[in-house]
């Protein structure tokens, strides 16, 4: 009879107890703050906030953390401005150029071609035509020209602006240079830059070793 009982009472306490469980809230939270988030959830509707949101417009005449004011108006105009004086202010490496690649894959090779021939996964289906190489020798495929399309779309193609930062659009400029030379038939950025700064270094070296001599022989 007692072992009846005390059966009785375990599956009375253990009914009581699951009926209480809430799956999606659970009874009891040790430390609540690593389950629940402290701060306003993106998009939330709080009454603290005017019109009870969230997310709300940047003040005026701020900017966001990170950026930078790109002074080139988007007309033709202003891309041809871009072409003929902006440079592309970060240095040619391995490393970036590498991160121009993966970035250029995901946003651009599916409409350009993955070597730039203008021959993507999407014209090859016809959903888009048109797309030249950028070998095209009626092109004029330069870094500025590149930034400036990146950030505010040209034709058919949108802006990037909102998926990639300055440095990113920079990195993806080094790469379509390098497939351009690539097409061409012609060293790589790369080749070209470490040329540059050989020949550079050679040239002022060249100078000092001429301007010691100079003062060696000078009478005294």
């Amino acid at each position: 009879m007692k072992t009846l009982i005390n059966i009785g009472i375990v599956i009375i306490a253990s009914a009581t107890m699951v009926s209480c469980f809430n799956d999606k809230k659970p009874n009891y939270q040790y430390f609540p703050n690593m389950y629940a988030p402290v701060g306003y959830d993106a998009y939330g509707e709080y009454e603290v906030f005017p019109g009870q949101q969230e997310a709300m417009t940047p003040p005026e005449n701020t900017l966001s953390r990170g950026y930078t004011i790109y002074d080139y108006e988007n007309t033709t105009e202003g891309l041809e401005l871009a072409k003929a004086e902006l440079q592309n202010p970060y240095e040619v490496t391995e490393k970036d150029l590498a991160v121009g690649s993966q970035l250029y894959t995901f946003y651009c090779a599916v409409c350009h071609g993955d070597t730039g021939d203008g021959k993507g996964i999407l014209v090859t289906r016809e959903k888009f035509l048109g797309i030249p190489s950028y070998a095209d020798p009626a092109r004029n495929i330069v870094p500025g020209g590149i930034y400036h399309v990146q950030t505010y779309g040209l034709n058919a193609m949108g802006s990037y602006a909102s998926q990639t930062n300055e440095k990113e659009r920079w990195q993806i400029a080094m790469h379509v240079m390098d497939l351009k030379a690539a097409l061409n038939g012609e060293p790589s950025i790369l080749e070209t830059a470490l040329a540059t700064q050989t020949a550079d270094s050679t040239k002022v070296e060249t100078t000092n070793s001429g301007a010691n001599t100079t003062s060696e022989i000078e009478p005294k």
